[in-house]
């Protein structure tokens, strides 16, 4: 991390965080994009093929995980899988309802991860897995948009109507960025292809959810399944070494790190979510699914009854402990209970005209604050009442503007936190990040204006024919490349339709007639509303 932006206070609870990940549109897709190499098929969004499913357009999302994550050819990978279930010691058992799985490379913790995938003997109509966030920052759960996954061993349905009821709760979203990329997810499924058929698949992404919305997330998957539903959390255990910046004892390694991991699992053989979300906080313990478990730990009753399969870790299987990462596979014995569905909660997510000055104020005492004191304030810190309206999980765009010329403009394009945090950390991207523009100065502080879009979610269209100049925002993709503008650029701009795709493709740093071939799109509406 650059010197200029440490001076901000990163290490202060809750926004540190959530600014030092860069979760937002302009930095997530350019960089996943430079960090990710590939065929143009590879790099689009999904792979469209003809047919129907339940009475959609098929869609399917490929895994890049072949070749990287587990073997790169159809029969290796079968083999492989096979002989990890041959190894495995345990019996396939007609009871259970759920598992916690490793997802490391499967020559580090495939092993781990057969135990679990075959003591689930019994066939299962519908497998969810929740796998935790790597990459994309976001306070709410992703479920895709596709109909299909694709492995080397397939493709598997995804359940699509039980996606489209999740997506009827706000803690639930589409974040499509979130699930191209992650293999916490992914990595489960070729051992579910090997071991199961015909099942229907729910992929979950979750982020760094707090407590509350932890346990709605439980209450409402516990609502929608039966008992032909598996529940998987995808989680690797302590991760231990200075790559993790985890390293709270120097001594006794393998057995510290065990002591840390069994600490978890006493939590987790209780079925006690709160307990071990309170554990892992006092701990420090670097357990990357916590957010899974703890979901799938709020579904249990104490009827269930659990089981460690197998344990081991990266530093016991290379020798090597300075860097090391833990392996657990657990398994869950009884049955769901039956629940009824989970009301979706009404939320007024119309913002008054109290609301939007107060964003807007939030906003520049956020950009103050920073200017004044160099640390990134506390919400509780700018004097601002947050409404239910501004809790809603919304995508909001902070443009800032200096005689009228453009000084920075940065935001999320899908909802991935509460409204009024995303206006926080866009404030100040926009302000000290935006990599067009020099970091926002003291003296400049009065000349500014400040000006807040809210965005509706993007949705693809057939060609550039469909755009509405000043009514649609914009965001083109090409060749593993993308750009956005917001609707009232064009407009303020006085391009056509045109010239605005032009300086899109240019945007994109594409050829200017990019847009012309090959191109795909999606638009949005924008909210728009600023300072006078």
């Amino acid at each position: 991390m650059d010197t200029a932006f440490r001076k901000f206070g990163l290490g202060k609870l809750l926004f540190g965080i959530a600014i030092l990940a860069g979760c937002v549109f302009l930095l997530i897709y350019d960089n996943e994009h430079r960090k990710n190499t590939g065929s143009a098929s590879e790099q689009t969004t999904t792979a469209q093929k003809e047919g129907a499913t339940e009475g959609v357009t098929k869609n399917v999302l490929p895994s890049l995980l072949g070749g990287k994550w587990y073997e790169a050819d159809a029969n290796a990978l079968q083999e492989q899988i096979k002989g990890f279930f041959e190894k495995a010691e345990v019996q396939p058992k007609d009871d259970v309802i759920a598992l916690i799985l490793p997802h490391a490379g499967y020559s580090f913790s495939g092993q781990v991860a057969a135990y679990g995938a075959k003591v689930a003997g019994r066939q299962y109509k519908r497998i969810v897995v929740i796998g935790p966030s790597h990459s994309t920052r976001m306070e709410v759960l992703s479920v895709p948009g596709v109909t299909h996954y694709e492995t080397l061993l397939g493709q598997v349905p995804l359940d699509v109507e039980f996606i489209n009821k999740l997506l009827k709760y706000p803690v639930f979203q589409n974040v499509p960025v979130a699930h191209k990329y992650e293999h916490s997810v992914q990595i489960e499924l070729p051992l579910f292809q090997y071991c199961q058929k015909d099942f229907k698949f729910v992929p979950i992404i979750a982020g760094q959810c707090p407590p509350e919305t932890i346990a709605k997330a439980g209450a409402i998957i516990k609502g929608l399944i039966d008992a032909d539903t598996l529940v998987v959390a995808s989680s690797d255990f302590v991760h231990y070494g200075q790559s993790y910046g985890y390293v709270p004892f120097k001594e006794n390694i393998p057995e510290r790190i065990k002591e840390i991991d069994m600490g978890a699992y006493e939590y987790i053989a209780r079925l006690d979510s709160d307990g071990f979300l309170e554990y892992r906080r006092k701990s420090g313990a670097t357990i990357c699914g916590y957010v899974p478990i703890a979901i799938l730990l709020s579904m249990m009753d104490d009827t269930v009854k659990a089981e460690l399969l197998k344990y081991t870790t990266s530093g016991e299987l290379t020798g090597d402990y300075s860097r090391s990462v833990s392996y657990l596979s657990a398994a869950f014995y009884g049955r769901w209970a039956n629940c009824s569905e989970v009301e979706p909660e009404i939320h007024n997510a119309e913002l008054t005209e109290q609301d939007k000055k107060q964003l807007l104020i939030l906003a520049r005492r956020t950009i103050n604050h920073i200017l004044q004191n160099g640390t990134v304030p506390e919400p509780s810190e700018l004097g601002v009442e947050i409404t239910d309206a501004m809790k809603h999980p919304r995508a909001a765009f902070v443009t800032l503007k200096k005689n009228s010329q453009l000084r920075g403009c940065i935001g999320d394009i899908y909802p991935q936190r509460p409204l009024y945090k995303s206006v926080i950390i866009n404030a100040i991207y926009a302000s000290f990040r935006d990599r067009r523009f020099l970091p926002v100065k003291k003296e400049e502080y009065d000349d500014i204006k400040i000006e807040i879009s809210i965005l509706t979610v993007p949705k693809p269209v057939a060609s550039a024919d469909d755009i509405r100049i000043g009514v649609d925002g914009v965001v083109l993709y090409k060749d593993g490349k993308s750009a956005l503008f917001l609707p009232q650029v064009a407009t303020e701009q006085r391009w056509n339709i045109d010239e605005m795709l032009t300086h899109l493709s240019l945007k994109a740093q594409l050829p200017g007639d990019a847009w012309k071939a090959g191109a795909s799109f999606r638009t949005f509406q924008a909210h728009v509303f600023g300072e006078e």
